[in-house]
């Protein structure tokens, strides 16, 4: 079963971490309101335009769903 862009973040959680994905990752799961369920790329960007205000900008989410799109290809 294909797991959401979400679920794929979670994985790349670290409290302690100081790159980009691991802030991301950990912003997002205090986001009520993420998409969670969402696998398109479109619907997670518009959404974090809007509502993203904890990214530094869009291309750690551009990068991070590269990532998760080859894995998802496996």
């Amino acid at each position: 079963m294909k797991r959401s862009f979400y679920q794929w973040l979670m994985t790349q959680r670290n409290p302690n971490g100081k790159d980009e994905l691991a802030h991301f990752a950990n912003s997002a799961f205090f986001d009520q309101s993420f998409p969670k369920q969402s696998e398109d790329y479109h619907e997670i960007s518009d959404y974090l335009e809007l509502n993203g205000n904890y990214l530094p900008n869009m291309a750690v989410f551009d990068q991070a769903f590269t990532e998760y799109q080859a894995l998802n290809k496996l």
